[in-house]
């Protein structure tokens, strides 16, 4: 496969549209520049697009444009795509595990508190090193943005502190074009004092006041992060699949 620039990538945006709640990878690394992007040609119009941030891909168009040895060498992570894609994706991965999905969707204002005892707010790019100090269980979150410089500065990205100390994180861990998919983390000795929800509710907030509509997804057997998604007032959009290559599913956080 071809490697694309962002620029070329972002001539073909209209490939991505209309988004929908879930998964926004292509989307996020043209509206954001953070992801790589290949395709089976180029200048020539491309028949099969591979975008990825973070270990997260998506595939798009005619999967006869492919074939296992030109995608094999790109793929190690968490694949979206369209049904037409599982011949080729099985061919190539043998090993491809299915990961169920749910996906909500918030048509309204959310619904949540702020917990007493904590500041809830905007993260800036002085924030750099609350970010860095993130627990090695928490700082997945930053992943999409590249790093915590980029997602520090980028305004995507709602904090809770207790005594100066970033406690939990809630940020836009997927922009697209209509959608924001959520993303949200509160570290281990932090849990069951709502910041989940008290973060991603502010960042809902700020999400709706874009112009744009929230979306959360999750896995069915991660019971915590449903529950605060439906506190939230999210509503069931669908149920999905990821696929799964050359990692290991994850389990949900301890509560």
């Amino acid at each position: 496969m071809i490697p694309l620039t962002h620029a070329q990538l972002t001539t073909l945006k209209p490939r991505f549209l209309p988004d929908r709640p879930g998964p926004l990878i292509g989307l996020h690394v043209i509206h954001t520049g953070h992801g790589h992007a290949w395709a089976d040609c180029w200048p020539d119009d491309p028949r099969a697009i591979l975008t990825e941030t973070a270990g997260n891909y998506s595939l798009t168009g005619d999967p006869n444009a492919l074939t296992s040895d030109s995608l094999r060498p790109h793929i190690s992570g968490f694949v979206e795509a369209p049904e037409t894609f599982l011949p080729l994706l099985w061919e190539t991965f043998p090993d491809l595990v299915v990961w169920d999905r749910v996906i909500y969707q918030l048509d309204s204002e959310p619904r949540f508190a702020a917990p007493p005892g904590f500041v809830i707010r905007r993260l800036e790019a002085d924030d750099v090193p609350h970010l860095a100090r993130l627990s090695t269980e928490s700082n997945w979150i930053t992943k999409t943005w590249n790093g915590v410089e980029n997602m520090a500065k980028s305004g995507y990205a709602w904090g809770a502190f207790a005594e100066g100390k970033l406690v939990s994180v809630a940020n836009t861990f997927f922009v697209g074009e209509q959608y924001e998919d959520l993303g949200v983390v509160t570290e281990p000795e932090s849990r069951g004092r709502g910041l989940n929800a008290a973060c991603a509710g502010a960042m809902c907030t700020d999400i709706i006041g874009r112009g744009r509509i929230p979306s959360w997804s999750t896995s069915p057997d991660n019971l915590a992060s449903m529950r605060v998604a439906e506190k939230l007032g999210f509503k069931l959009e669908r149920r999905d699949v990821l696929y799964v290559a050359g990692i290991h599913v994850p389990k949900p956080p301890s509560s």
